[in-house]
């Protein structure tokens, strides 16, 4: 649940707790309220009926000489309240103040009420001249109490909630205004998790939200650059690696190379050379040139893994096509290898060629290495709208399983995914239905 909607909550519960008192406040108030207004109403007929011509002469066994009107006195009586006269020797007269009768009271709250409205009535003297001459009692009416009550109860409980609903709208709106840059700092986080660098966060009103976005764009900034200086010492890693290759390949084709035809044709003039009793010397002559031949043949396929063509020269794809064609000629009776070069490859720096090569060159290593594929089909495609990115897919139909290949220690894929790195581009590996298909992406920036 959203902050807003827990505030919203929460102010509900509050002004819900506050109904609840309201009411029992309201409850209180109304039986308070009744028994002083049965006190006031019982004050005022004893006090008229004091005053009433001719009630000197009433007695305690005698009737009085005027009879006291009801008129009169049922005005003196308080809505709600019903009032019983005692005077002299006269019956009990009992009356009851006019009642509009709105607002029924439920079954519950009249229960509630009948023990207050049941209680000990309050009782006033007539007193004459000193002298008592009856009394009066008034109490409230239960079903005018219980119905006065009840309009005061739903009044208290209409305004309380009221107030509940109009602070909790009024609360959510004020708090989703509030926290509105939460979701702003959250979208800059999930850029980080994303691994691209987010935009800066611009000034928020609230103190503590700008605090954080502060502290953010501080930290966006320090990584941003930590970023710039892994990239750059990346590509630096994959140059002097490049001219570690270039080296290696330069001393195998000078040194060992010469080695090994200097090997070769010492074999040849030994075989030449031999009388023709030594057959046993001639076989051993041509067993070592058929090693040494073994051995330049391997030389050449090292080389052809170390030395890098003349990309800027021939271009990117002569360069693939010419990988493809060395494949193919040293697999034999492999499997088929095709090459798809689509898109104008013209400008491309040497360092982006250089890399794209070599990653093409250890994807198709690890195609043949990790299945027993029967075709395998190399995509390089460069689509300059919209800058999409270059991108280079190696599919195969010889099985596997991505996850166990991504997980594997084997240092090719970890090259890959170095060399991406320092063109800002990534490494995917998918299953196709039949095999593998690997994809690497790098940005047209290049």
């Amino acid at each position: 649940m959203s902050l807003p909607a827990h505030l919203a909550l929460r102010l509900l519960v509050v002004t819900l707790l506050c109904l609840t008192g309201a009411v029992a406040w309201t409850l209180w108030e109304a039986r308070t309220g009744l028994r002083e207004e049965a006190a006031v109403s019982a004050g005022r007929i004893a006090a008229g009926l004091a005053r009433q011509p001719g009630l000197g002469s009433v007695g305690p066994a005698a009737l009085p000489i005027a009879k006291p009107q009801a008129e009169p006195t049922v005005l003196m009586i308080l809505p709600g309240i019903c009032a019983e006269i005692r005077l002299g020797a006269e019956a009990p007269r009992r009356l009851c103040g006019d009642w509009d009768g709105l607002g029924t009271a439920p079954a519950w709250l009249a229960g509630a009420l009948a023990a207050e409205t049941g209680a000990t009535p309050v009782i006033r003297d007539i007193v004459y001249r000193g002298r008592s001459l009856g009394s009066v009692a008034a109490w409230p009416d239960p079903v005018a109490a219980a119905g006065r009550a009840w309009r005061q109860v739903r009044f208290a409980s209409g305004l309380a909630l009221s107030l509940a609903g109009t602070t909790a709208i009024l609360g959510w709106l004020a708090a989703a205004r509030l926290v509105a840059p939460a979701a702003r700092i959250v979208q800059g986080v999930d850029g980080f998790e994303a691994g691209r660098t987010p935009s800066p966060l611009p000034r928020f009103r609230a103190a503590e939200f700008d605090r954080i976005a502060t502290a953010f764009n501080a930290l966006a900034g320090r990584l941003s650059r930590i970023e710039d200086e892994r990239t750059d010492l990346m590509r630096r890693l994959v140059q002097v690696q490049e001219e570690e290759r270039q080296s290696l390949a330069r001393d195998l084709h000078d040194a060992f190379g010469q080695c090994l035809a200097a090997a070769g044709a010492l074999a040849a003039a030994i075989e030449a050379g031999v009388p023709e009793e030594r057959a046993d010397l001639r076989t051993d002559a041509a067993g070592i040139e058929a090693v040494v031949g073994a051995m330049r043949e391997s030389l050449r396929g090292a080389l052809a893994q170390l030395e890098l063509p003349d990309l800027a020269g021939i271009g990117l794809g002569e360069g693939l096509r010419g990988l493809v064609s060395d494949w193919q000629t040293r697999l034999r009776t492999g499997p088929s290898l095709h090459l798809d070069v689509m898109g104008d490859w013209a400008g491309l720096s040497p360092q982006v060629s250089a890399s794209l090569y070599r990653i093409a060159q250890e994807l198709l290593t690890n195609a043949l290495r990790h299945g027993r594929p029967s075709r395998i089909f190399l995509r390089l495609q460069r689509i300059e709208t919209g800058r999409r990115p270059i991108t280079l897919v190696v599919d195969d139909d010889g099985g596997g399983d991505p996850a166990h290949i991504a997980g594997a220690s084997g240092r090719g894929l970890a090259g890959i995914r170095a060399r991406l790195a320092a063109l800002g581009g990534a490494l995917s590996l998918t299953g196709n239905g039949s095999g593998l298909r690997a994809c690497a992406s790098v940005p047209t920036r290049g």
